[in-house]
């Protein structure tokens, strides 16, 4: 299969209708607090300082009053590392740290901007950013040294807006390793609006923002492109747009809405690492990931690094260590593998990475209203040990719903080619309450599996459900992760998959699907048309989220267990905007 052309712009609007019952999705809590992040949530009334060179920078940051807003000279470079002093400011007297240019000039709040707005007109191997000009409007900020900057963030830092600014580096060798940081310490009521960070085509840039240790960040209406590191001869092994989940200090509220966030490794992850806190109440919503082609060698037009090596590709979403996460509204598209992973869109486990995460967790997660293209293999929800054995706290409460998954390739994409991995390797904190429930996924290899799965045969795992979703469940549809008789899904015990999923599972809850193509013994009350073309789905582009709702004449059309439709239950789609 070719790979697909790239040609759909990253904003996505989805109108919904929820049946939440107070502030649960299914097993799992919502987010607690949300992070207000409009600029009339962040007045800075004070006077306004204007600046047009690098030497003036640090000086107006110094000198600055809680209120302030510091003003640079649209189009000019400010080059160094600078730092956003502690204050003593408040909710009511906020410090904007802002281009020149007229509000007029900039997208409206809420609109993403896009590298039109530095005077760039197209990235090659991207979606078409369709620019109406590319008159320059933004202060641009470089960083010329190896390190973090241009930004960092002071211990104590407060009450920032950053808006309608570029956020870089030189091309050279050196390694930046973040964009935006914090110093050393904790930072606070940060927001970055209508902001683009990147790094350079061919050099090494590990990430756009560092979270760790921040509490109440919002970053909206922004464009990451350019992150990643370079297989074998780089000096950085994982590269993500956003990261977090480390440390010591609080973490979260975080906002992270309406960006377009495009790195080699993971376009966000929360953990990883060392930490002895928890990451929680972290809204992602409505948001592009991407991974260019062009990243995958073989490919036409292949970039990587100046000697040639690829980036180091790994997921979109990954999670490691957090609580309370609602992803919503999202369009995930291109991950493949080759290096560590094998082209998960989604991963969920959490991770004492060699024993320094005793307390890392991953609960209370929600996933819904998103669609994932162009993949190697789909979602893998796992508790495992680390490379040392070290184990975590655990997994629990995640539900995952209304997802739309196609274009699995194992060839295109180098990955196992599989819809779902759900394994558990934690003997004294197994995963428990995980519900999938109205997911339409498409394989393209008759020989992958719905799901694979992977867990000891005398304690199957708690609380896992899979209702009224549409999956292409050709080849025996289960498949185990490996380990012989040590594994509950071994072939070898029969029964085909109704007996993995029992011997798997316990209690659990399997009913309402329609399963494309299964065969052998299945729990009942699901329904296992011969092919797709009998699930009668409107047709169209894998990219086109209306493409896989159901025609009036379906006959699934009502055979849900809650009397609805088996797959996604979208009041109104419509894709991605190019505006």
């Amino acid at each position: 299969m070719t790979p697909p052309e790239q040609s759909v712009s990253g904003k996505f609007s989805i109108a919904v209708l929820t049946a939440n019952t107070g502030n649960f999705d299914g097993p799992a809590e919502l987010p607690r607090v949300y992070v207000k992040s409009s600029l009339a949530d962040t007045p800075a009334p004070g006077a306004t300082r204007a600046v047009d060179s690098s030497a003036a920078l640090q000086t107006a940051l110094n000198s600055a009053s809680c209120g302030d807003t510091i003003s640079l000279k649209a189009d000019a470079t400010f080059t160094g590392r600078f730092v956003l002093p502690a204050k003593t400011c408040d909710d009511n007297h906020w410090i904007i740290i802002r281009t020149s240019a007229s509000d007029s000039a900039l997208p409206p709040e809420g609109t993403r901007v896009t590298p039109c707005y530095a005077g760039v007109s197209s990235l090659p191997g991207r979606p078409t950013l369709s620019c109406s000009s590319t008159t320059n409007v933004l202060a641009k900020l470089v960083f010329p040294d190896s390190g973090s900057g241009p930004i960092a963030l002071a211990d104590g830092a407060n009450h920032y807006r950053l808006l309608g600014l570029e956020l870089t580096r030189p091309a050279s060798t050196a390694t930046v390793y973040s964009l935006v940081a914090n110093a050393n310490g904790a930072s606070d009521h940060i927001v970055y609006d209508r902001v683009w960070l990147h790094g350079t085509a061919q050099d090494e840039t590990t990430r756009g923002i560092m979270l760790a240790g921040s509490t109440h960040t919002a970053i909206v209406d922004s464009f990451f492109s350019d992150f990643h590191c370079v297989a074998i001869s780089g000096a950085c092994g994982d590269s993500q747009a956003i990261a977090g989940g480390l440390g010591d200090r609080a973490m979260g509220p975080h906002k992270i809405v309406n960006n377009y966030l495009e790195a080699a490794g993971e376009n966000i992850i929360f953990g990883g690492g060392e930490a002895t806190r928890t990451p929680q109440d972290i809204e992602i919503r409505r948001n592009f990931f991407f991974k260019p082609m062009i990243w995958m060698r073989g490919t036409p037009g292949f970039v990587g690094g100046h000697n040639g090596n690829p980036f180091i590709v790994k997921n979109h979403f990954e999670l490691k260590n957090g609580a309370r996460v609602l992803v919503e509204g999202n369009v995930m598209q291109n991950s493949w593998g080759g290096f560590t992973q094998t082209g998960f869109s989604i991963l969920l486990t959490p991770k004492n990475q060699n024993g320094q995460c005793p307390l890392c967790v991953v609960h209370d997660i929600t996933i819904r209203y998103t669609t994932m293209s162009h993949l190697g293999n789909g979602i893998t929800i796992g508790n495992g040990a680390s490379d040392s054995g070290a184990l975590s706290q655990g997994a629990w409460n995640e539900s995952l719903h209304d997802l739309i998954i196609t274009d699995i390739d194992d060839k295109t994409y180098n990955g196992g080619g599989h819809l779902i991995q759900e394994g558990n390797s934690n003997p004294e904190n197994p995963i428990h309450d995980v519900a999938i429930a109205h997911l339409t996924g498409i394989l393209n290899d008759s020989a992958a599996a719905m799901l694979v799965v992977g867990n000891a045969p005398d304690h199957p795992l708690v609380g896992f459900s899979w209702t009224n979703n549409i999956f292409t469940a050709t080849g025996g549809g289960i498949l185990s992760t490996g380990g012989g008789a040590t594994n509950c899904a071994y072939s070898g015990f029969g029964n085909g998959a109704l007996g993995k999923i029992e011997r798997c599972f316990k209690p659990y809850t399997f009913a309402g699907n329609v399963l494309v193509g299964a065969t052998g013994p299945w729990p009942s009350d699901n329904k296992a048309p011969a092919t797709l073309d009998a699930v009668m789905f409107s047709g169209g582009s894998p990219d086109d989220p209306a493409s896989f709702q159901l025609q009036p004449a379906s006959p699934f059309r009502n055979s849900g267990t809650d009397g609805k439709i088996p797959g996604p239950m979208w009041l109104r789609l419509r894709l991605p905007s190019r505006e």
